[in-house]
């Protein structure tokens, strides 16, 4: 059986048992729906998702929605973390409220890095190269530490929590110490609170992650059911009505949903038979319930969305991993460093340039090729090209590498430059 571990340096290979093991659906299903959809999209890089669908309907409609993702600041930003970057900067410029993370309390109870280690790597890494690669003020950036919403959220989420579940999940032990558990619960709230009042209250929110992040998702997920006032569902022979079901509900908040939507009041639930459901639909419903929840005090969070990306290949192969120098080209490496560590990275190329003419490169299986895929090369009809010359043997990995190494170092460079114009931002984001 597959097991995700956010703390660890998984590598997952066969993708498609997460669709069965994790409940995650294929992203293919909803692509077509999608306008200009993201490179990493067409690119099937972005191969799963939870419930995404509710914010596409918002991002179609022109209805609010919002992204959110978490940065642990315990090493040096790479190009992992840019591709999430990417993915929240694409939602904003979809429409979406964007929130950028930073987790210096997961860092500071789990890799033990100092509170000022925290802070410097946050904003140095993450924070600048965010903004230089194209997130726009208007979008939420804080430390986990410093924002009492998101530590007040944590607290009240922790009591809808405990051992066993967090155990069964993250696979903590007697031996893990509580603040590391308190912090998967920050991060639970961090992943809800952009659905408080103080931000216009519940809408879809979508997760952008890699797979190894989805026990987060399914945390959330869970404690959002727990915590809300309400379930919205349908019930019986072939769904032929929708029940509200109430948990510790106010009585009178349950009155008012009965009364609005016409439905039979019982102890602690509303059925809306079926001849009610022409008029009034699932989506409405849940609207409305939502509406009173919140006039009586609750959350009425809704259930948190993700899309999942694939993991990339380390430069020397396995997972591309902050802990391992030497997998990975840092956002702030030298353009001329992260040149040379193109040219020193495996590639998926054959023993000897007569086998590469004769059988053709892997791409698939390189390193080189994925950062092609994944950054460097914008326009699919060139990127087609470089994967057909290299499958028919017209390109050796030499070229292949130098070719490589030259855009990696053009991008670097473009990037340095970029954020030195975003430290001149940075009030803009209240920072």
């Amino acid at each position: 059986m597959t097991t995700l571990d956010p703390w660890g340096a998984v590598k997952i290979d066969n993708y498609s048992k997460l669709f069965d093991e994790f409940g995650i659906s294929t992203f293919d299903d909803i692509l077509g729906k999608i306008k200009n959809p993201h490179r990493y999209m067409r690119r099937h890089v972005i191969f799963g998702h939870r419930s995404y669908e509710s914010v596409l309907g918002a991002i179609l409609s022109g209805k609010p929605f919002a992204a959110l993702s978490g940065f642990m600041p315990s090493g040096k930003a790479h190009l992992g973390h840019k591709m999430v970057m990417e993915e929240l900067i694409w939602h904003q410029q979809q429409g979406g409220d964007v929130f950028l993370a930073i987790a210096d309390m997961e860092a500071h109870a789990v890799r033990g890095k100092s509170w000022k280690e925290c802070r410097e790597l946050g904003l140095n890494e993450y924070i600048i190269s965010a903004i230089a690669l194209g997130l726009e003020p208007g979008a939420h950036i804080y430390f986990q530490s410093d924002f009492n919403l998101v530590k007040d959220l944590s607290f009240e989420l922790g009591i809808r929590a405990n051992f066993s579940e967090l155990s069964a999940i993250y696979g903590f032990s007697g031996g893990t110490s509580v603040s590391h558990m308190v912090s998967a619960l920050a991060q639970s709230a961090d992943i809800l609170h952009p659905q408080l009042k103080e931000f216009g209250g519940p809408k879809p929110v979508v997760i952008p992650v890699g797979s190894d992040q989805d026990p987060h998702i399914r945390l959330t997920r869970g404690l959002a059911y727990k915590i809300n006032m309400f379930l919205v569902e349908k019930r019986g022979t072939e769904n032929r009505f929708i029940s509200v079901r109430g948990k510790a509900a106010p009585r009178e908040a349950l009155k008012e949903i009965a009364k609005h939507t016409g439905g039979k009041l019982y102890g602690e639930h509303v059925d809306i038979s079926k001849p009610r459901l022409e008029e009034v639909d699932l989506e409405e419903v849940e609207s409305f319930v939502r509406k009173v929840e919140m006039k009586y005090g609750g959350y009425a969070f809704v259930p948190p969305s993700s899309t999942y990306h694939k993991f990339m290949t380390g430069l020397q192969g396995g997972k591309m991993s902050s802990s391992i120098s030497e997998s990975y080209i840092a956002l702030t490496d030298k353009p001329e460093d992260g040149a040379k560590k193109v040219m020193r990275a495996i590639t998926g190329g054959r023993i000897s340039v007569e086998e590469q003419n004769k059988f053709g490169g892997e791409p698939y299986k390189c390193c080189i090729y994925e950062l092609l895929l994944y950054h460097l090369i914008e326009d699919d009809n060139e990127l087609v090209k470089v994967y057909k010359d290299c499958t028919d043997g017209i390109s050796i990995c030499g070229d292949c590498k130098k070719f490589t190494a030259e855009l990696m170092g053009n991008f670097l460079k473009d990037h340095h430059e970029k954020r030195e114009l975003a430290k001149e931002t940075l009030k803009e984001f209240g920072l």
